[in-house]
């Protein structure tokens, strides 16, 4: 699988990226031929090299007449329906599109079909949305990746006054996402930058595992003293290593807990999702004997893991950060021993190990020792894997 992976810690906007996809690699002229479908009159574009604090970087330009007429998302619909694209890039297109009505609609309580697009429906827009769409199919990227996302501070002009950084819609398409503002007071992040990373990435988060084969920079408009104003993206293929995305540590030190109780909580916990739990004793605070509970949580199981470890045990606090988690691909394969099948976890380096749960569930059914039983499976798969 083709990966690219958006690094935006100067913000994302739609020049910046397709400025940064035709730095990695992407031809403008295939870019151009795919926009000209669109029909769009007396629209061109053109690609040139500039540096942003000494980094080179492609810079977008973009030539249409100055409209004055607003579509709507049927208008714009239509449009790329008719421009007979890529069924990827038509799909990834219309996502997008149809994305920013949603949330233009919310924030206006109007119904999506009709809502006015403003700036983002200006053939600047539109050529950002479907050019990166066209850029993203000439790499072959079938998937997409995002950091966390610097989105400036301040304030922005638009159609609607001065609002704030980040923009309404910004922010909106961004809801759940891990964003931050760092740098000039500016709108480093825009709405068209925010819903193609919205609706296109499959995480936000640290690099993905990736055999690196491109590294392109898409520039600004303006060149910063505090950084440098670019978006960077990394292309390759993944790796079959994989490092999810980011893992949640939630940790407490407990002292005045019962040991049962400690290992019941263990267990509700490894139930209800989370990755690993793991018991430390600990010598703490007046010299009194404490127990690390350390719990390995998916981002997502954060907030109900932390109120279940709330719940079962006396603790009063939590300490919680993310952290990185690698793992090498695996798969099952099961193998046939005297005492009944077994399951072996097999990983991508070679090496294997018998699934306990099976050896466990084996030894108390048959009264056979449970050593036996792991060492019956491992003679099993070698066995099978040597002939």
């Amino acid at each position: 699988m083709r990966i690219c992976y958006l690094d935006c810690f100067s913000g994302i906007s739609g020049d910046m990226l397709l400025g940064a996809l035709v730095d990695a690699g992407a031809d403008p002229a295939e870019i151009a031929r795919g926009i000209a479908q669109l029909g769009l009159e007396g629209v061109s574009l053109a690609f040139e090299k500039t540096s942003r604090r000494a980094i080179a970087a492609t810079r977008l330009k973009i030539t249409a007449p100055d409209e004055k007429k607003h579509r709507h998302l049927s208008h714009i619909e239509k449009l790329i329906q008719g421009a007979k694209l890529e069924p990827r890039v038509e799909q990834r297109s219309l996502a997008i599109f149809r994305r920013l009505g949603e949330v233009e609609a919310a924030i206006h309580e109007i119904p999506v079909e009709k809502v006015h697009f403003h700036e983002v429906g200006a053939l600047d827009s539109i050529v950002d949305i479907v050019g990166t769409c066209l850029a993203l199919e000439a790499l072959g990227i079938d998937e997409i990746h995002c950091s966390p996302l610097n989105v400036g501070s301040g304030t922005v002009e638009c159609d609607h006054g001065t609002l704030p950084v980040p923009a309404p819609a910004t922010a909106a398409l961004l809801a759940g996402k891990p964003v931050y503002a760092r740098g000039p007071a500016l709108e480093l992040t825009t709405p068209t930058g925010a819903a193609v990373a919205d609706t296109l990435s499959a995480s936000f988060g640290p690099l993905p595992a990736m055999h690196l084969a491109s590294i392109g920079y898409g520039a600004g408009g303006r060149d910063f003293a505090e950084h440098a104003n670019v978006l960077r993206v990394l292309i390759g293929e993944r790796s079959t290593a994989t490092e999810a995305p980011t893992v949640a540590v939630i940790e407490a030190n407990i002292d005045d807990l019962s040991p049962q109780v400690l290992a019941y909580a263990s267990e509700r916990l490894m139930d209800e999702g989370a990755l690993d739990v793991s018991l430390q004793p600990l010598l703490m605070k007046k010299g009194r004997p404490g127990t690390l509970l350390r719990v390995i949580a998916r981002p997502e199981d954060l907030d109900r893991l932390a109120q279940l470890v709330f719940a079962e045990t006396s603790t009063l606090g939590l300490r919680i950060y993310p952290a990185e988690r690698r793992v090498l691909a695996r798969e099952f394969v099961e193998v046939e021993t005297a005492y009944g099948k077994v399951r072996m976890k097999v990983a991508e380096t070679g090496s294997f190990a018998p699934e306990y749960e099976d050896c466990r569930r084996l030894a108390a059914e048959t009264g056979t020792p449970l050593r036996q039983i792991l060492s019956e499976a491992n003679a099993a798969y070698r066995k099978r894997t040597n002939g």
